[in-house]
């Protein structure tokens, strides 16, 4: 088993009254088309090495650290919500000033890329969706943690009980819920996660940002507007499910087909909640074959007129 990527080297960027860090895999052409990566509830942008290692060679790929999470400080007025979420990647975007982007999105990121598509579409070309948290409201363990984490009282005495584990034990637990196959994680990998934990541990703000965006993910969900805003997305999109996955049922992935307008739509088998790091080379694929895809209907588009 070779070695894995290491994350990519990253910095602060200020966004006006924000700051986030961004983490970016330069590309082997000067003229690659941007792309911008949205990371999951307690993740960071070191979720996307290994696909931005492998799209590099055609796109500009730079990943985001939502304000709060991963190396980027808390946002002004502690907003959490959907809403400030999306706003700090537009901003991200227009700061670039090299849109519109391929833009990708896992879980929450999901939530906030859907959103971003569908109320500023001359900032997105294409749009790839991993597991997006789109509202689901069947019961299932997975939203069910998410929803308690949110109750006054109980969440902040869950965060802590959870702190109370090795961080070794806290990442087991957290690849047993997010990979098919947690086994497969090589060890270097397992050792850059069991380090990122140990560092958020001294960070005051962790069980915030996890328990405000967890309620800003159950707001979304209760609203339903993101069904609104994925009806109102024009670009080509990529939804991508696990077949395995224990937070987002793939049963979603016929309703995301029907209501985003351009959707491709892949159920991955022997895949969990994050497509993107248990098999990159998958997720790069089909990114491919859509960007084939647009490029076929384009030509036979000029051809017809």
């Amino acid at each position: 088993m070779s070695a894995p990527i290491p994350a990519w080297p990253g910095e602060l960027t200020s966004l006006g009254d924000i700051e986030v860090f961004t983490r970016t895999a330069p590309a082997h052409d000067a003229d690659a088309e941007p792309a911008i990566f949205v990371h999951g509830l307690a993740g960071s942008a070191s979720n996307w090495t290994d696909l931005m290692g492998l799209l590099s060679d055609e796109l500009a790929c730079e990943a985001i650290d939502l304000p709060g999470f991963g190396y980027s400080p808390p946002p002004p007025g502690r907003d959490y919500s959907i809403d400030a979420h999306t706003h700090a990647v537009v901003r991200l975007i227009e700061k670039r000033r090299r849109g519109p982007v391929h833009l990708f999105g896992n879980s929450l990121g999901g939530a906030i890329s859907t959103r971003l598509a569908g109320t500023r579409p001359d900032l997105v070309k294409t749009l790839t969706l991993i597991s997006p948290a789109l509202p689901d409201l069947r019961p299932r363990y997975g939203p069910a943690r998410i929803l308690a984490a949110t109750m006054p009282g109980f969440g902040p005495w869950a965060v802590r009980r959870f702190t109370l584990l090795s961080a070794e034990q806290r990442v087991q637990g957290t690849l047993d819920m997010c990979f098919a196959d947690p086994t497969g994680v090589h060890p270097d990998r397992l050792m850059e996660f069991v380090e990122d934990v140990r560092r958020r541990d001294e960070l005051t703000h962790n069980a915030e940002a996890l328990i405000a965006s967890s309620r800003g993910i159950v707001n979304a969900y209760v609203r339903r507007s993101l069904w609104r805003y994925a009806a109102r997305v024009t670009a080509p999109t990529l939804l991508i499910y696990g077949r395995h996955d224990r937070l987002v049922d793939p049963r979603m992935a016929a309703r995301a087909g029907r209501v985003f307008k351009r959707a491709r739509v892949v159920v991955l088998p022997e895949v969990g909640h994050v497509a993107q790091m248990e098999r990159p080379e998958i997720v790069a694929r089909e990114f491919r074959a859509m960007i084939e895809d647009i490029a076929l209907s384009e030509d036979t588009t000029s051809a017809a007129g």
